[in-house]
């Protein structure tokens, strides 16, 4: 009875979370070449911050963000929510909102460790270029149809690193929260392309 209980419970768990993390709301208004060029540019922020976890594992042996979660709490590094992206009933103009709010976020976090190695300067320079590419490209499409607020709100505030260790351990987790972030996000601009 107990290993029953055990089955159905998990089930209902993995049930859950697919619901949490599989955008079924109804099909876009959004144009498809926008679709499919924000498609492409999540795809380059995925292998450039890609190309950020490996330089910090292999020059800093900081390999595993889950063994920093606690330093990320106390230093505040903050997550961006994609909630009205991955609910049952997307809602367009809020999880673009997001998606660019988002963005954001993540390029002031990546401004904030300036500084963190000079080996790795090149390739935070290069995800910044194009998050902020991703972002107006949002932007410029939210504004095309009438849906960008008046101001942009601003991001709160950003952890502040008092020891290299902190910047290096920031950026790990930064890292890791941007890849998860842009996970989410391809689903969601995957399931607006589709027909």
């Amino acid at each position: 009875m107990k290993l029953i209980a055990l089955q159905l419970l998990l089930w209902h768990s993995a049930l859950w979370t697919v619901q949490e993390a599989t955008p079924l709301g109804p099909a876009s208004t959004l144009p498809q070449s926008f679709l499919l060029k924000c498609l492409e540019q999540v795809r380059k922020v995925q292998a450039d911050d890609v190309v950020l976890q490996e330089r910090l594992c292999a020059i800093h042996k900081l390999c595993h963000p889950e063994e920093l979660v606690l330093l990320g709490h106390s230093l505040g590094i903050p997550q961006a929510p994609l909630s009205s992206c991955s609910s049952q009933a997307l809602q367009l103009t809020a999880c673009l909102r997001q998606l660019q709010s988002g963005l954001s976020l993540y390029k002031d976090l990546l401004q904030a460790l300036a500084g963190i190695s000079p080996e790795l300067a090149p390739t935070l320079v290069t995800l910044q270029l194009d998050i902020t590419d991703l972002a107006t490209n949002i932007w410029q499409q939210m504004e095309d149809l009438g849906m960008a607020p008046a101001v942009q709100a601003p991001q709160g505030t950003m952890p502040i690193f008092t020891s290299p260790f902190q910047r290096r351990a920031g950026g790990v987790l930064v890292a890791s929260n941007l890849q998860s972030f842009l996970e989410l996000a391809y689903r969601v601009l995957r399931h607006l392309a589709e027909p």
